[in-house]
């Protein structure tokens, strides 16, 4: 078994007895395996243990490896958990299975046309800027319930979710409460949140979706 291999299998054994400890069934919890940067073999030693659900944060990176990962795994899942640039929004239709950062208007018109255009709906999950970050994408959270009545409303979208990141220098647990709270006042049940170093916090709080790269990966190269 490769160290990579090994990882996984740890990580999903905290990430069911997480959910177990907090009273949850593991199976309410998704691994999203974050395979940014990491090449198509490692990604594929995942594949075969039976991993299924996997997060990327660029297009063109997820592009130059995924369609031929997909071809021998078609159950794989591919989920967009970066910045996603308004012009990007075609390929992204076409290729993710999930997008994790629906974050502002322009994006949201573009993401309907092409959904529309493609006949194909990714799950869509509204990043939040829950620490109000400058530098991070995201809405903040007193703009998200009139966001989200937009992107429903508005451009007919269909949301699954939430997804934020914390500010890396404060505790996550008050961020991923404040994310639950915006996402029970608006009906939705998707979570996503929580990563290497904080998801047992997250998966205490709420999170549906926890996104591990590192932690199963090995560090960056």
């Amino acid at each position: 078994m490769s160290d990579t291999v090994t990882r996984l299998e740890a990580i999903r054994a905290s990430v069911a007895r997480a959910a177990r400890d907090f009273g949850r069934k593991p199976q309410s919890v998704t691994l999203i395996a974050v395979s940014k940067t990491k090449p198509a073999e490692q990604i594929a030693e995942v594949l075969e243990a039976g991993q299924r659900v996997f997060g990327e944060n660029y297009v063109q990176e997820a592009k130059a490896k995924w369609p031929a990962l997909k071809a021998r795994f078609p159950d794989a899942e591919l989920h967009m958990i970066g910045p996603l640039q308004s012009n990007k929004a075609r390929e992204a239709v076409e290729l993710f299975d999930a997008i994790h950062s629906l974050d502002r208007e322009s994006l949201a018109k573009e993401l309907a046309r092409e959904i529309a255009r493609a006949g194909r709906a990714p799950r869509l999950f509204v990043q939040v800027n829950t620490g109000e970050e400058p530098q991070k994408g995201g809405i903040a959270p007193g703009e998200t319930d009139a966001f989200l009545a937009r992107c429903r409303d508005v451009h007919g979208l269909a949301i699954e979710g939430l997804m934020c990141i914390p500010p890396e220098a404060e505790p996550p647990s008050p961020h991923f409460a404040l994310l639950a709270k915006i996402a029970a006042r608006n009906g939705l049940k998707g979570l996503s949140m929580g990563m290497s170093a904080d998801y047992e916090a997250a998966i205490q709080l709420g999170a549906t979706h926890v996104r591990i790269g590192s932690a199963i990966f090995g560090a960056r190269g």
